[in-house]
């Protein structure tokens, strides 16, 4: 078994010679291990980017698709989407001081702001706008949607849903490799 991040000639050479006595079977083998390695990655990833973040992990799941390997792009790639999310999606409740949200990982006041309308004391009702945050910026129609400042791309790429990625491809690639090699090889 060869090791991803350290490079060891025989071990390299090794692998050189199962592709070669594999012949046009190597490439389906490669695009296995890719395949189930980065499907296992990405299950890491949407863990821990939901920790990350304070989102939930359906909402990340969403937002983080993969593109598989075939075999004749042997790339698997993890591309996520999304903006600056709505405040929203963080389990935003409403009290009287403002609303809270569970924003990366910590339960956050955002004072005057709102979800909701009419007093407290004679009870609040919906605003039919889809359940955001509002703050006043002016008049009473003058309102601006509440973004929460987390970027799902910006987020993927660093911190501990990085290291995550990267911890499963170099423990898991290499054992999956010599797996479907010595599958294919009948060994």
């Amino acid at each position: 078994m060869f090791r991803v991040g350290e490079i060891d000639v025989r071990e390299l050479t090794q692998f050189g010679n199962m592709l070669g006595a594999l012949g046009q079977g190597g490439p389906k083998v490669i695009n296995l291990a890719l395949n189930r390695t980065g499907d296992m990655a990405r299950t890491q990833v949407v863990r821990a980017l939901s920790k990350q973040t304070g989102l939930p992990q359906k909402i990340i799941r969403k937002a983080v698709k993969a593109k598989r390997s075939s075999w004749q792009d042997l790339e698997y790639r993890l591309e996520a989407s999304g903006g600056d999310v709505s405040l929203k999606y963080f389990k935003a409740r409403e009290t009287r001081r403002g609303v809270t949200a569970y924003v990366r990982g910590e339960r956050e006041l955002f004072e005057n702001v709102f979800i909701k309308g009419g007093s407290f004391d004679r009870g609040r009702v919906a605003l039919n706008m889809g359940g955001h945050a509002f703050q006043r910026i002016g008049g009473r129609t003058e309102l601006e949607r509440l973004k929460s400042g987390v970027f799902i791309p910006l987020e993927m790429v660093s911190g501990a849903t990085a290291n995550a990625f990267e911890d499963v491809i170099a423990d898991v690639l290499p054992r999956r490799l010599d797996h479907e090699f010595n599958r294919t090889m009948g060994l």
